[in-house]
């Protein structure tokens, strides 16, 4: 269950598609893992700067998949 801008790793996995749509329509979610905040969902037009945190293309040519980084969480 979604409270507020807060959800699990679990349940982003979970409810992947939902979440999508809501990100869409301008909502924006803070992911936590085992309760401690690990990163921050948004819609890339939302207003704020965007920060590189990882290159992934630095650790794999052309990046990787969205399911292998949810799977390594």
């Amino acid at each position: 269950m979604i409270k507020d801008n807060l959800i699990t790793v679990k349940e982003l996995r979970e409810d992947m598609p939902a979440i999508i749509n809501k990100i869409r329509r301008g909502g924006e979610f803070l992911v936590l893992k085992k309760s401690k905040p690990v990163f921050r969902i948004s819609s890339p037009e939302s207003d704020e700067d965007w920060e590189t945190v990882i290159d992934f293309t630095k650790i794999k040519k052309g990046g990787i998949e969205i399911n292998e980084l949810i799977k390594a969480l």
